[in-house]
């Protein structure tokens, strides 16, 4: 993406978007190149579903969770402490 100072000012979420896509942003200055805005290394590219984050499915063992509505109300029940 090629933008002069005024644009870089104006459409930063444009120039923020094209970063993201791991693409440089060229900047002029009054017809001339000044600068190269290069992606952060190690920035995270579009995110993955959910499904294959690692920690889903953790639980699916566990046979309390069976049934959520259930296991849900269990815990929301007021707590009575015999005094």
């Amino acid at each position: 993406m090629k933008v002069s100072a005024l644009e870089l000012r104006r459409k930063m979420k444009e120039v923020l978007k094209t970063l993201d896509r791991k693409e440089p942003v060229t900047v002029f200055y009054r017809g001339k190149k000044r600068a190269v805005i290069y992606p952060a290394p190690g920035k995270s590219g579009p995110r993955k579903p959910v499904e294959q984050d690692p920690a889903v499915g953790i639980w699916k063992d566990r046979k309390d969770m069976r049934d959520v509505k259930k296991y849900v109300r269990e815990l929301r029940k007021p707590r009575r402490h015999a005094v």
